[in-house]
C-alpha cells in the first residue's frame, strides 16, 4: 500500500510540473500546492468512503476544505494526473466523475441542478479543461478533449473535442485534436457576435428608411 501511495504522490508531482510553469521544485509543489494537498486527501478518503466507513470521509473532506478551500465529495470519482490550479472555490459534487489529464481552475463547480437523486453531477471525460469560474450543472457529459472557457455556465452535453463558452453554454469550436491550449484572449464571442450582427442589420435598415423618405420626398 505505501508504494502506491508513493507513486501517486509523485504522479500528482511531475503533473503539477508539466501543468504549472510557475512550479520551481518538488518542496514548493508540497508545502505550497493546495490543488496537491486537495487531491491527495481526496484519494484518501474517496477509499474510506467505498469502503463504507462512516463519517470519517466527510470529515477528511472538510478539513481538506478548510485548509485549501476546495470542496471535493469523498464519493466524487477521478481519475489519474488530475490538476486544479490555484484552486480557491472549486467545489466537486458526490457524483461527479472525471477522467485522467483534467485540469481545472479556480472557482469552478461541477455541481447539481437541484435536489434530485442518483447521479445528478457532470461526467468530465479525459483531456478536459475547465476554465476560471465556469460552472458545469447536472448529469451532463463532457467529451474528451473539451475545453470550457472562463466563466461559462455549462448544462448541456458538450460533444468531444469542442470549445464551449457563454451563459448558457455553446459550443464555439470543434476540432480534431484535443491537445490545444484553452486561449482565453482568443476564444470567440458568440453574444457579442450577435450583437454586433444586429447593429449592422439595424444600420443597413435606417439607411434603407432614410433612402426611402428621400425618395417619397422627390416623387411628392
Amino acid at each position: 500500500m505505501v508504494l502506491p501511495m508513493f507513486r501517486t504522490i509523485r504522479e500528482q508531482i511531475d503533473t503539477v510540473f508539466r501543468e504549472d510553469p510557475a512550479a520551481k521544485s518538488t518542496l514548493e509543489i508540497l508545502l505550497c500546492y493546495p490543488g496537491l494537498h486537495a487531491i491527495l486527501l481526496h484519494r484518501l478518503s474517496h477509499r474510506l468512503y467505498q469502503s463504507g466507513v462512516p463519517l470519517l470521509p466527510r470529515v477528511i473532506s472538510q478539513f481538506g476544505r478548510w485548509i485549501t478551500g476546495i470542496e471535493i465529495h469523498p464519493g466524487a470519482k477521478i481519475g489519474r494526473r488530475f490538476f486544479i490550479d490555484h484552486g480557491m472555490g472549486v467545489v466537486i459534487g458526490e457524483t461527479a466523475e472525471i477522467g485522467d489529464d483534467v485540469l481545472l481552475y479556480q472557482g469552478v463547480t461541477l455541481g447539481g441542478t437541484g435536489k434530485e437523486c442518483g447521479k445528478r453531477h457532470p461526467t468530465i471525460g479525459n483531456h478536459v479543461v475547465v476554465g476560471t469560474g465556469a460552472k458545469v450543472l447536472g448529469n451532463i457529459l463532457v467529451g474528451d478533449g473539451s475545453r470550457i472557457g472562463a466563466g461559462s455556465v455549462v448544462v448541456r452535453p458538450v460533444p468531444p473535442g469542442s470549445t464551449v463558452v457563454g451563459i448558457p453554454g455553446k459550443v464555439v469550436r470543434r476540432r480534431a485534436e484535443t491537445d490545444d491550449d484553452l486561449e482565453h484572449g482568443k476564444l470567440p464571442d458568440p453574444e457579442g457576435q450577435a450583437i454586433s450582427e444586429l447593429r449592422e442589420r439595424v444600420a443597413k435598415l435606417e439607411q434603407l428608411v432614410k433612402t426611402l423618405t428621400e425618395s417619397s420626398t422627390l416623387t411628392q
